[in-house]
């Protein structure tokens, strides 16, 4: 009786052996990735794009919105989300040096351009001496919004002024005694009302409903230090997940769905689809 028993105990535990191997392949062969994001276009193209990609590859994939975009960055570092879709290649170079990250960007994301918008004006032509105008407080978008103005002449920009960290002290008015407003780049929108001219993020404007990139009085041409980028930490460029995620991004399949979109018209596309 006792060697039956001992018989039937020792054939449970090679059974309950057994389990925690298939269960520690399984997790060894599973795949995993976590994106996050800020609110807007980038999240939806990633959910509505690029997604079903990564599932038919056999993904899990588990993404987090955050509500700033200052929280992204941090959450990487702390290893709580794997890849970033937000940022342009010089925030996240400016990101590096101050948090001491080695974030890389694996595929640039088809990006929407700043853009100069008005609820009052439907001409550049009508700026004069007071015009009010707003630009984004952070120092990187607040740069591209600069050059816009700059390329229309109503302001002058200092040689020396850098891109992570730009602010107004090296930037002067020029045709005209402009105001500038200085606003949360998610705000700009909804304060076309009580200023004259916005310089708007496109993404903001994607999102927007009855809106359209081209409908900007005046849209950047957007240098590729401002485009949008897939980021990840530099250690796991190798992995197979962020090959993967590259592949996505740069796929037939994410463009014809980007191309059939209305939403995204007048976005700065891949040079791989060309």
């Amino acid at each position: 009786m006792k060697k039956h028993l001992i018989g039937v105990l020792g054939v449970a535990a090679s059974l309950l052996l057994a389990g925690c191997g298939n269960d520690q392949a399984s997790g060894e062969d599973a795949k995993e990735v976590r994106v996050g994001f800020g609110v807007g276009t980038y999240e939806q193209q990633f959910k509505e794009g690029i997604l079903p990609i990564l599932e038919e590859k056999g993904y899990t994939v588990d993404t987090t919105t955050f509500s700033q975009n200052m929280q992204l960055n941090p959450a990487m570092q702390e290893d709580s989300i794997d890849a970033s879709i937000f940022q342009s290649t010089a925030y996240m170079e400016g990101m590096n040096d101050e948090l001491n990250m080695n974030m890389t960007g694996i595929a640039f994301v088809p990006s929407a351009p700043q853009g100069l918008y008005s609820e009052h004006h439907k001409s550049l032509d009508e700026v004069e001496d007071g015009t009010t105008v707003g630009v984004p407080n952070d120092p990187v978008n607040q740069e591209r919004a600069v050059r816009i103005l700059e390329e229309l002449g109503w302001v002058t920009v200092s040689s020396d002024a850098d891109v992570t960290d730009f602010n107004l002290n090296g930037v002067e008015t020029a045709d005209y005694d402009i105001d500038i407003k200085v606003l949360d780049p998610a705000q700009i929108l909804v304060s076309l009302q009580d200023i004259d001219f916005g310089v708007v993020n496109g993404n903001y404007i994607a999102n927007a409903p009855d809106r359209k990139i081209t409908d900007a009085l005046k849209i950047e041409d957007t240098p590729e230090q401002h485009r949008i980028v897939v980021t990840i930490d530099e250690e796991n460029e190798d992995a197979e997940w962020a090959k993967d995620l590259k592949e996505a991004y740069e796929s037939e399949e994410f463009k014809e769905y980007i191309e059939s979109n209305e939403q995204y018209d007048g976005f700065i596309l891949t040079e791989e689809w060309n």
